[in-house]
């Protein structure tokens, strides 16, 4: 007993215990991605083996869930492509043109905010790296969200990146995770991720006024949202980190 990995190929029905996890996880700019929202509900019905929950059989519970794509690598940093938006798109061409995956994209690890401090997230990353080992794929790729970023959105991701604590180990807390079980950095990615909105819809996303034209930093946002008011449009790229992973 304690807690196992559970796909939604096997239990789906604990899936109705989750509720709305995303909106406990993530701001609510993050949750309206251009190209994420188009694809996100196809995971479930045409990957289910490859989304999973965390699940505590002691307490008869959800902790968190996993979600993942299939996807082809060359093993090259350029191979990886312009990140999360990019390998959704090409994971399902990938597979309806029938052509062979060698390698599984993470997508996002939700852990509930009451279980964080049980260092769950690297369990979600092990969990990963060991579906991907048992569907025969070679590596996990991860576009990675740096979970201190928001802290520094002006920084360029390129130089963040570079960024290290006193003992010389990544500044980036979850990006030390992904090091610390094997990972390794491959790329920063500046424009991984595409939202974008009415200047109406930014304000409700983020409680802030807009009141004209130009770059601003929001809460939780990585980089600088551009806001034309005229256009009446709020576009935003967040920029994540490519980390690899050798599965098995």
């Amino acid at each position: 007993m304690g807690v196992v990995t559970v796909r939604y190929s096997d239990r789906p029905e604990l899936w109705d215990r989750i509720g709305d996890l995303s909106a406990e996880v993530w701001p609510e700019y993050n949750r309206h991605g251009d190209v994420m929202n188009r694809y996100w509900g196809r995971l479930y019905d045409e990957l289910p083996d490859f989304q999973f929950a965390l699940y505590d059989e002691e307490r008869d519970e959800v902790l968190a869930e996993g979600h993942t794509i299939r996807c082809a690598w060359d093993g090259t940093p350029a191979g990886l492509g312009p990140g999360i938006d990019h390998v959704m798109v090409a994971g399902f061409a990938l597979r309806e043109s029938g052509g062979a995956p060698n390698a599984l994209s993470a997508l996002a690890a939700e852990v509930r905010p009451a279980q964080r401090e049980r260092g769950l997230s690297a369990v979600t990353l092990r969990a990963m790296i060991d579906l991907a080992a048992r569907a025969g794929l070679e590596h996990v790729v991860a576009p990675v969200r740096p979970s201190w970023k928001d802290r520094y959105p002006l920084t360029p991701i390129e130089r963040y990146v570079r960024w290290t604590d006193g003992e010389g180990r990544p500044f980036d807390p979850w990006i030390r995770v992904h090091l610390r079980l094997g990972g390794w950095i491959a790329a920063p990615v500046p424009h991984s991720l595409s939202i974008t909105g009415t200047v109406a819809e930014w304000e409700s996303w983020t409680g802030l006024a807009y009141p004209e034209s130009g770059d601003y930093v929001f809460p939780h946002g990585l980089a600088p949202l551009h806001v034309d008011r005229e256009a009446d449009v709020g576009s935003y790229w967040e920029p994540n980190v490519w980390i690899v992973h050798r599965a098995g």
